[in-house]
């Protein structure tokens, strides 16, 4: 059994697919790679369970071929290959692939495809199409917001909220929230409420190019399972279970203060403080003043006593009271990381409550984030 493919297609192919791999896995089968005939085409699919991606790329393939190869071997010696046409022999009776491109030859040991999880085709049909472009903006503004802590799984999802034309994302750690709405040009029948792993989106928005027009997503029945499906790649992932916090009621309804600022100084200045900040707590406090003869300011100030101490100053319009918060560096810096507006609102109460960022001009994207403590 034999196929035929580019060096660069299938380099490209198993880059994609790849970050679906565990090696750490207990199943041997599962540090490989799927490579088969599929309608004419090559699938590479790779699984670790809970995430799997499948990407076809054009091949001139014979119908049964079908072998799983470790991924790591297989992807570094496809990367290490000249840019050629690459041709993979079978020996079924060995469960060894040949890897031929220019002067090279080469024997891969692999697994029976039989034993690599069934990749069940969903029924897209029932999809909700979704545009590339705002899907993938919804997933930066939201997933970095997601948790790290595998002790509370809930909240290392992002969860999918699709009601009518209205679909939203929200992520939350405990400390911050990031909420971003959009609006489908297809509309739903129904709702949809779901908790999708961040690591999933996160890897869909990697996986999914600009020149695509829409991701289908579709939830089969009974699977506990998402699947976003494009033109050439497939990412499915096991959805978490559990009930996600009602962060509606920690979203601030009235805000005193109102400081707009350049999201580029904003962003310049938490830079700069975070290089003293991140010695210490990542701590740095903001004094907003309102100007009354000229512009208002903000005073980002960070000090810590192993490094020494930091200040910087940034224009802004201030409306309402003065005030003195104190917040997590990173955390300021990562939202204002994903801000596209030139302009940022910053909107606070007092120094001990949530305060509110949002870009300027757009009612899409909100992200709530709590101060720390003054001392």
């Amino acid at each position: 059994m034999k196929a035929s493919v580019s060096q660069q297609h299938l380099a490209h192919g198993l880059s994609v697919v790849s970050r679906a791999v565990s090696p750490r896995n207990t199943l041997p089968v599962l540090a490989n790679v799927l490579v088969a005939a599929d309608e004419g085409r090559l699938r590479l699919s790779a699984t670790n369970l809970e995430l799997g991606i499948s990407c076809w790329i054009g091949a001139q393939v014979e119908p049964d071929f079908a072998i799983t190869v470790p991924a790591r071997t297989f992807t570094d010696l496809i990367n290490a290959l000249p840019n050629d046409t690459v041709a993979l022999t079978l020996n079924i009776k060995t469960q060894t692939m040949t890897v031929r491109c220019g002067a090279s030859v080469t024997d891969i040991k692999g697994i029976d495809a039989q034993e690599f999880p069934p990749v069940a085709a969903p029924d897209l049909a029932k999809a909700m199409q979704i545009s590339v472009t705002d899907f993938k903006e919804m997933i930066q503004q939201v997933a970095f917001a997601a948790s790290t802590d595998e002790a509370r799984p809930v909240l290392q999802g992002v969860a999918l909220t699709v009601s009518g034309e209205q679909i939203s994302l929200a992520a939350t750690d405990g400390f911050r929230i990031s909420v971003r709405k959009a609006i489908l040009s297809n509309p739903v029948s129904g709702t949809m409420n779901a908790i999708i792993p961040a690591r999933a989106l996160t890897e869909l928005a990697r996986i999914a190019t600009d020149g695509e027009e829409n991701i289908s997503m579709v939830m089969p029945p009974g699977r506990g399972q998402v699947v976003f499906h494009l033109k050439d790649v497939e990412l499915s992932s096991q959805l978490i279970d559990g009930n996600f916090p009602d962060y509606k009621v920690i979203i601030p309804r009235t805000l005193k203060t109102h400081t707009i600022l350049t999201t580029a100084s904003l962003l310049k200045a938490c830079k700069q403080a975070e290089i003293i900040a991140r010695e210490g707590n990542n701590v740095i406090r903001l004094n907003i003043q309102p100007g009354t003869d000229q512009p208002g300011e903000v005073e980002i100030s960070a000090q810590t006593e192993e490094t020494g101490s930091s200040d910087i100053k940034v224009d802004a319009t201030v409306d309402g009271p003065g005030l003195v918060v104190a917040f997590n560096v990173r955390f300021l810096r990562e939202v204002l990381d994903v801000i596209k507006t030139p302009n940022v609102a910053l909107e606070t109460n007092a120094n001990n409550t949530p305060a509110m960022i949002h870009p300027v001009g757009s009612d899409d994207f909100t992200h709530v984030i709590m101060p720390m403590h003054l001392g």
